[in-house]
């Protein structure tokens, strides 16, 4: 029987908070987290850089008064330039002191190519191998505070396509953030990953993709906020990623973190009314992983 409705959890994101300038409104975290706890999700991760509390135990009692537990959040670095090691270590142990002083257990890389997210690049094996150093480094730092690194493949970044992912997956045993949604754009199809690197996975980010819309995005035509703006990213069961057989795969082989439901948000138009805006998107999703529980739970008792 599935299990995963009570690891189900936030992320401001689909709220519409994210550092790019720009993105949109960002609404205020009470009413975010509060939003959060409204719709039964049990914890959140972090968000962007600043957006919540700096101090782990303000952050702690800010997602207290919620009840919702801190998970971790995702975090920018510069892996493959030697140049940025000394920041990327500072950056992580920052990032870490804060996530893992209040409770969070996931740290999750992003391998940037710069920390404004300038254009990605083809790197060299000399690129990749730092690369692969620094995450090993990373991982000694945040250990320190109770945190498992998860690196993260993401649109824009320098993990996007299938041959960014396998270079990492051949120069590094770091685990994994299963981000379906941002694997599908780039190419590398979510079931075949699952079944390749299963266990490297420690985390999970739920996401349903138009394909068509992020086709401009991925071709360098448009830029990542104007894909989210124009609908990239949607309500899970409404776009292409097979969200349901990915989740009940997971299950079925043993996975027992946490799901986040990440789906990008902008918001464009002003302030929404109480209970309207980005809370009924999420809600819409969550209703959709009830309705996977619920058909698999059925199936099972009738076989």
């Amino acid at each position: 029987m599935l299990s995963f409705l009570d690891r189900i959890a936030g992320a401001p994101i689909s709220w519409g908070v994210c550092e790019v300038p720009g993105w949109g409104l960002e609404l205020p975290p009470e009413r975010v987290l509060s939003e959060m706890q409204e719709l039964g999700l049990v914890a959140t991760e972090l968000g962007s850089d600043g957006y919540l509390p700096a101090d782990p135990d303000d952050l702690s009692a800010l997602c207290g008064r919620y009840g919702l537990a801190m998970i971790g959040g995702f975090v920018p670095l510069v892996l493959h330039d030697p140049a940025h090691r000394r920041q990327t270590l500072a950056d992580a142990r920052r990032a870490a002191q804060l996530m893992g002083g209040a409770g969070g257990t996931e740290f999750i890389t992003s391998m940037v190519a710069s920390l404004d997210w300038g254009p990605r690049f083809e790197l060299d094996a000399a690129g990749w191998d730092h690369a692969a150093a620094m995450l090993d480094e990373i991982e000694t730092v945040v250990a320190e505070y109770g945190m498992r690194q998860a690196i993260h493949p993401h649109l824009g970044t320098m993990i996007e396509r299938p041959e960014d992912v396998n270079e990492v997956l051949e120069r590094s045993d770091v685990g994994w953030t299963f981000d379906m949604g941002h694997l599908m754009i780039g190419g590398y199809d979510p079931l075949e990953f699952l079944r390749d690197a299963r266990d490297r996975i420690v985390h999970v980010h739920l996401k349903d993709v138009h394909l068509e819309r992020a086709a401009p995005v991925l071709a360098g035509e448009q830029s990542i906020m104007q894909g989210v703006q124009g609908g990239m990213f949607c309500n899970m069961g409404d776009g292409d990623v097979p969200v349901a057989e990915l989740v009940i795969e997971l299950e079925a082989t043993g996975y027992d973190g946490w799901y986040v439901i990440e789906q990008d948000a902008a918001i464009t138009d002003g302030e929404p009314a109480p209970g309207e805006g980005p809370k009924i998107d999420v809600l819409r999703s969550i209703e959709y992983l009830r309705a996977i529980n619920a058909q698999f739970t059925e199936a099972r008792a009738a076989s």
